[in-house]
């Protein structure tokens, strides 16, 4: 029986790490994942007449005379720019911005197929605020908004807030708010299964980055009580007395609204009696381990969400007595990923031209996410659609839109239909694009390289 489980996880392991293997080959093999076609016809040369010098001089100087035609004669209505300066690639830190260059570039294919949008990949050569911060403001007049990302703490927080407050078109940092988001969606349909409530829910937060310090804040904001939250960094657990925390205004303000009965100690201590756990900290496995689980409150919820390798395998976390597993990864059940949220998010923020992306917005997109799901369908092993279910973009685009429009942060004031419908026509004619390239063999197949 033994030797059977130990083949068994020998297979759940390789089968893990299968897709780090293939990535190496194929990688190479494109050499790239984007690049840029035309979205005009061009018959013969003549038509360069059209597109370029002398006809575009006059569009030129329609948009000097009116700058908000830019929109209309341009691109810029769905463009984003991918902003990294590498000092933060999913689990594995700062390895510069040439090698996150492929998460970028990854970012920008999902953006494309999964909403639509013309995404670019901007990694800097600079680790200072100040010059993202300036970069980012004199980007803003080729792109219809900006997604920050893989930016270390704690400058990601001052970036992120200076820009939004100080930029004319939305600034998200994905990290935050687009992780936040699906993690919040997920929570919503979670608690479900096991049939608690979400003022009542005691969490243990594993990891006080800027992903998690977000979710803290979504979740306060859809209604968990601050007190019922220990949150554990590096150093152990945030509470009241943890005074090194001052110089961290985001760390200490947790410090001081969370763990009210100022539990002491580290990740086993600030699981124990919980009912949930939500993990975004170091690669594992084997940060989480199975006996704290044991030691959770009845049908706990484990979220370990670590790039590329979750706190604890979902196995092994189902057989400490987990009643609902989610990770990051889609090779397992419910993957708890930000490409469930960003797509869509931008979709509707560009679709009425938002000017900025609220914490409301955000916190309206998962409430639709969560209810992609009807509650008949909700299952301890589908708590969330998956990137399959292509729907979910158009529909997250629409609420989100509709929710800038009521906010007034929004140019365009449409109603759910015609983004919803909107959003819908330009998704699947992404799909479709790629689908035809692939059929066409412009886009080579690669399965002699796997």
């Amino acid at each position: 029986m033994n030797k059977k489980k130990n083949l068994d996880v020998k297979k759940l392991l390789a089968a893990a790490q299968k897709p780090s293997v293939i990535a190496k080959k194929l990688h190479s093999f494109y050499r790239g994942k984007i690049e840029v076609v035309p979205k005009c016809r061009v018959k013969n040369l003549d038509d360069f007449s059209i597109w370029y010098s002398p006809g575009v001089a006059a569009v030129c100087t329609d948009i000097y005379k009116n700058p908000e035609l830019v929109y209309e004669y341009t691109n810029k209505w769905n463009s984003v720019a991918i902003v990294s300066d590498g000092t933060r690639v999913l689990g594995l830190g700062n390895i510069g911005p040439e090698a996150g260059m492929p998460v970028m570039e990854g970012k920008a294919l999902l953006y494309k197929y999964l909403g639509g949008v013309d995404a670019y990949p901007i990694c800097l050569d600079t680790r200072d605020e100040n010059e993202i911060i300036r970069t980012v403001k004199i980007l803003q007049p080729s792109f219809g908004g900006i997604n920050l990302e893989d930016i270390e703490q704690p400058k990601c927080f001052p970036i992120l807030n200076i820009l939004r407050k100080e930029c004319r078109i939305p600034v998200w940092h994905d990290d935050q708010q687009g992780t936040a988001l699906v993690t919040l969606a997920g929570f919503i349909n979670a608690l479900k299964v096991v049939n608690k409530k979400m003022d009542k829910v005691k969490i243990a937060m594993i990891g006080a980055g800027a992903a998690n310090i977000c979710i803290s804040r979504l979740l306060v904001l859809y209604g968990v009580t601050p007190a019922n939250i220990i949150m554990v960094d590096s150093s152990g657990t945030l509470h009241k007395e943890r005074f090194d925390l001052k110089s961290f205004l985001e760390k200490w303000a947790l410090a001081l609204d969370t763990n009210i009965n100022v539990v002491r100690g580290g990740i086993k201590e600030a699981m124990e009696n919980t009912d949930a756990v939500i993990a975004l900290s170091t690669p594992g496995p084997g940060i989480i381990k199975k006996e704290w689980i044991k030691n959770m409150a009845k049908n706990p919820i484990v979220f370990t969400c670590a790039n590329p390798t979750p706190e604890i395998w979902p196995w092994e976390a189902k057989e400490a007595g987990a009643a609902v597993v989610a990770t990051g990864r889609s090779d397992f059940a419910n993957q708890i990923n930000n490409s469930l949220g960003f797509p869509g998010v931008f979709r509707g923020a560009l679709d009425v031209r938002a000017s900025t992306i609220t914490d409301a917005m955000c916190i309206t997109a998962a409430r639709e996410l969560a209810l992609c799901i009807a509650d008949n369908k909700i299952r301890p092993d589908r708590i969330l659609p998956t990137m399959n279910d292509w729907e979910i973009f158009p529909r997250i685009a629409a609420a989100v839109g509709v929710k800038a429009v009521k906010e007034k942060i929004a140019v365009k004031k449409l109603n759910y239909d015609k983004i919803f419908y909107g959003a819908k026509t330009i998704i699947k004619r992404s799909r479709a694009i790629t689908e035809t390239m692939m059929k066409k063999s412009y886009i080579k197949s690669a399965k002699d390289k796997i």
